[in-house]
């Protein structure tokens, strides 16, 4: 399939949005290794970013995106507590810092409802600022720990694909290794956020 351009907009920074699209590989990183967490490469086999989990950050619940050298580009927090324990939806919260160390909201992301009382398994994400005027702004499409999913806004189009060609399937066999295509214009910093985000939900490599 054809890369689309989304509309440019960066949702962390447009240092991480190509003009082309980048094809990047996720390597799950072993709890037993190093707690878990995953690196994600470009073709050259350069590390791009990394995740770590909360057996590295030893808070469950809590995820950290980072650069190449280390430096923390999102902090990404499931909601707690008794709100949490009535809420319909699990709700998750990922926030940039600046310099001072203030953090700012610049996503949320419901988790699949699975009560006998509402049948619902989206997962959806909106973004600060918000981009459409529905109550969210962007979809998971199919099944993440198939490696066969999209993630696409609210227009409908894909901004970026999970498992996406021949060489993708040949290597499902072994899960702790997957491509994510990211097209142009695209936050790669959201993607990756929301791949954490998937990851922990399916109880992968994030997950204590």
């Amino acid at each position: 399939m054809a890369a689309t351009r989304a509309d440019g907009m960066p949702i962390i920074s447009k240092l991480y949005c190509s003009s082309s699209q980048a094809v990047l590989v996720v390597r799950k990183r072993p709890h037993v290794v190093s707690g878990g967490g995953f690196v994600v490469t470009d073709c050259s086999q350069k590390v791009v970013f990394r995740v770590d989990g909360c057996g590295v950050i030893g808070s469950e619940g809590e995820l950290r995106l980072r650069d190449s050298s280390g430096e923390a580009l999102l902090l990404i927090r499931r909601k707690g507590g008794m709100v949490q324990a009535l809420s319909i939806h699990r709700k998750w919260k990922g926030y940039t810092s600046d310099y001072e160390g203030s953090q700012k909201l610049v996503f949320r992301l419901k988790e699949p409802n699975y009560s006998c009382l509402v049948r619902s398994n989206a997962i959806r994400i909106s973004t600060e600022p918000r981009r459409s005027n529905k109550d969210w702004d962007f979809e998971i499409k199919g099944y993440f720990p198939d490696r066969s999913c999209s993630i696409v806004d609210h227009l409908g189009k894909i901004v970026a694909q999970i498992g996406v060609n021949e060489e993708v399937n040949q290597l499902m066999a072994n899960k702790d290794l997957y491509h994510v295509a990211v097209n142009p214009g695209v936050d790669q910093v959201f993607i990756f956020g929301v791949i954490a985000v998937l990851d922990y939900i399916y109880g992968e490599s994030t997950r204590c």
